[in-house]
């Protein structure tokens, strides 16, 4: 039987290398894309590439096309976050946030829509918890996440009649480089990086931020037939219950 082939995007990053890892031991292939070229466990196949150029698309399907000639899962998992107050915003900066975290979603559902319809296969759009509730300096990001979600229910929509399941998954906080840069924006108390952590995690309800294969693992169970064959565009939460808690308690 030939191997089920997953495309990753973001693959050098946080939850995207903990993602490559998950499938690849699950016997899937994996075609890992980031511009950083580095050396990721679990991926078969590296393309060098930046997401946010919108000739990109067009090159790496084309690419994935000659080397593998099947997909079966897209986890568009790439992006960029800008921690400023919207008024210090440029349009520069919030035109990049939205070509990396949404236009590259758009343009690279399309380029593999023919593969995905052979395979019946599935999309998964690795959106956020700021999609549904968010908090100050990080508008761009928010805005980018929510777009994420509502896209995702719209090809989920245009894309079932093919059979192909769509939905996006929303960490919270996880432990990740993304996260590490984000926590001076603010919204919690000064301290070292190890005391920003700890006292994020703190205030979910597990007591901890997530670790980024526990996001792998449900984007892999999205992404298998198998086990959630009847899910389509949805937005499954991975926040350790932070989502849950009333602001004002």
């Amino acid at each position: 039987m030939t191997n089920r082939v997953a495309l990753i995007t973001g693959a050098a990053g946080g939850i995207g290398s903990a993602t490559c890892r998950v499938f690849h031991e699950a016997g899937w292939t994996v075609v890992g894309v980031d511009r950083r070229h580095e050396v990721v466990v679990g991926v078969d196949h590296f393309i060098e590439a930046d997401i946010s150029d919108p000739e990109s698309p067009a090159r790496i399907f084309e690419e994935l096309t000659s080397h593998t000639g099947r997909l079966d899962a897209l986890v568009n998992n790439a992006a960029m976050q800008v921690c400023k107050p919207i008024l210090e915003t440029t349009a520069e900066e919030w035109d990049q946030v939205m070509a990396s975290n949404i236009r590259s979603v758009f343009l690279s559902a399309k380029a593999a829509y023919p593969m995905l319809r052979q395979s019946k296969g599935s999309i998964i759009n690795v959106s956020s918890v700021h999609a549904m509730a968010t908090s100050k300096n990080i508008a761009a990001y928010a805005a980018s996440k929510g777009a994420l979600s509502a896209f995702t229910r719209s090809m989920a929509l245009e894309f079932g009649d093919d059979e192909i399941r769509v939905n996006a998954v929303l960490p919270g906080a996880v432990d990740t480089p993304m996260l590490h840069a984000g926590l001076e924006r603010g919204h919690v108390e000064p301290g070292s990086l190890d005391e920003l952590v700890r006292g994020l995690g703190e205030r979910h309800v597990l007591g901890r931020v997530g670790q980024p294969e526990e996001i792998g693992r449900v984007i892999h169970f999205l992404a298998d037939a198998s086990q959630s064959s009847f899910i389509t565009g949805q937005s499954i939460v991975v926040d350790g219950g932070a989502l849950a808690r009333l602001s004002t308690e």
